[in-house]
């Protein structure tokens, strides 16, 4: 598409991220026949392709299991096939109201739309890490916070941190093709029980109750120190995987003047409108009382605050 004719159009809709939410949103604005520009400050995918693009889905409907960058790169495929505008490494940085629309000024250039959704997950994201001696000398040297392609497991001797779902679906995928060990600082994990259950009955390692003390190495990663219950030893490895969460950066918000909740997630009502009006919001970025952060459930808000977004924008007689 033309750039200059882009500047002139006022798109129906813009959604700002195209996570899994984000992307759900323009397939069902684009099924009500909305212009549609999907814009991401990264790469299209959100936390599938940034943070575990490998780690097989099991509770996603319609799959028995899909690969995170497949389920990705299917609804990237799907929103492009219906006509959305898909607009990657462009960062939104002010949501302004303009004479009867919305003016979205980016990085790269600025549109205008009469809604928008916003559905950037947890922000600028970066995995957490373990703050222990040796981890930033060591970082891409043998330690890491995303499991490598399975090809590039064969033979090595991994360790992995963390006691989510993430985590232990990590482990079962190395435990397919290396010796594998998983390391959790409590004494139960946080995971769905049918990953723990998977977890008991495969080769994996489970070493509960210990943290990390060091990451070991000269030039690349020798061996982690761990401790348990006052008992220091040590442990050869030569990959660790830590998935002990992200730390999130939502600071954009406060100045798109939405109104947010004490931690600084997005504040929605039933209809995931916010509290500026024709802004919605959908995903990991909105929080409620009760709220399930599952890829199902952003997706299902999508939905919802597509709707509610053609109602405002279109007004139909039944809205």
């Amino acid at each position: 598409m033309d750039r200059i004719y882009e500047l002139k159009m006022c798109y129906d809709i813009i959604i700002i991220g195209a996570g899994p939410g984000g992307l759900t949103a323009g397939i069902y604005a684009r099924s009500r026949m909305m212009k549609t520009l999907i814009i991401e400050a990264g790469r299209v995918g959100g936390q599938l392709i940034s943070l575990y693009p490998e780690k097989g889905i099991h509770n996603y409907p319609g799959f028995e299991s899909v690969q995170a960058r497949k389920l990705s790169d299917r609804l990237y495929a799907q929103a492009e096939s219906l006509g959305c505008d898909i607009h990657d490494n462009e960062k939104v940085n002010e949501v302004l109201d303009g004479d009867e629309e919305l003016i979205v000024n980016t990085s790269k250039s600025q549109y205008h739309a009469k809604s928008v959704i916003v559905a950037i997950g947890m922000g600028n994201f970066n995995p957490k890490k373990m703050c222990i001696p040796g981890e930033a000398e060591l970082t891409d040297k043998g330690v890491t916070y995303i499991l490598p392609v399975k090809e590039g497991l064969v033979g090595r001797k991994v360790v992995l941190f963390g006691g989510g779902n993430s985590a232990i679906e990590m482990a079962l995928i190395s435990d397919t093709v290396t010796d594998t060990a998983i390391v959790h600082r409590k004494p139960e994990f946080r995971a769905d029980e049918c990953n723990v259950d998977a977890l008991k009955h495969s080769n994996v390692r489970t070493v509960m109750n210990t943290a990390a003390v060091s990451f070991n190495g000269s030039g690349k990663l020798e061996s982690v120190t761990l401790n348990r219950n006052g008992e220091t030893y040590d442990v050869p490895a030569d990959l660790a995987v830590v998935n002990i969460g992200i730390d999130a950066d939502l600071e954009v918000l406060k100045k798109w003047d939405l109104k947010l909740t004490e931690d600084g997630r997005v504040v929605v009502d039933l209809d995931m409108s916010t509290s500026r009006n024709g802004i919605f919001a959908c995903g990991d970025v909105v929080d409620y009382d009760g709220k399930n952060k599952l890829i199902i459930t952003a997706c299902g808000e999508a939905a919802t605050a597509s709707q509610s977004a053609y109602k405002f924008v279109k007004k139909p007689y039944w809205a």
